[in-house]
């Protein structure tokens, strides 16, 4: 596990970029944090890692946002759901056979659809703008 630290949005989105530069299509990255612990911001930052030039925003009442170009992120927000299967009625396994890189905030509602390859990443708030990120890649 690596343990990070930051000090304001900023810095959790350039954190998200350096994690997200050379991952790999089919990558599912399962978040946990509380609201407003910088879940997207670190989405954010893996978008523009993923040479993605899109306005990256929270898919809480959409669920889904898609941000495509060379490489394809997949950014889900489970906060509005009730579980796996709800996941899996939207199509979850067709997202996961198109190899994009997978973001999913709140996973904690529907981990019962990882496979456990995921990486896990948990957003503490310390403060006002103080966070402590683990990412924690998966025993494969």
């Amino acid at each position: 596990m690596q343990i990070f630290f930051t000090d304001n949005e900023q810095e959790t989105e350039e954190l998200g970029a350096r994690f997200a530069e050379k991952l790999p299509g089919g990558t599912v990255v399962a978040m946990y944090g509380d609201l407003g612990a910088g879940k997207t911001a670190f989405v954010r930052g893996m978008a523009r890692g993923m040479g993605l030039s899109c306005r990256v925003s929270s898919p809480t009442f959409t669920i889904v946002n898609e941000y495509l170009g060379d490489r394809e992120l997949i950014h889900f927000d489970m906060y509005r759901l009730s579980g796996a299967d709800e996941l899996f009625e939207i199509g979850w396994e067709d997202y996961l056979a198109r190899g994009a890189v997978c973001a999913v905030e709140w996973s904690e509602k529907v981990e019962d659809a990882f496979y456990g390859d995921e990486i896990r990443v948990t957003i503490e708030k310390l403060g006002d703008t103080r966070r402590k990120i683990s990412i924690e890649e998966a025993e494969r």
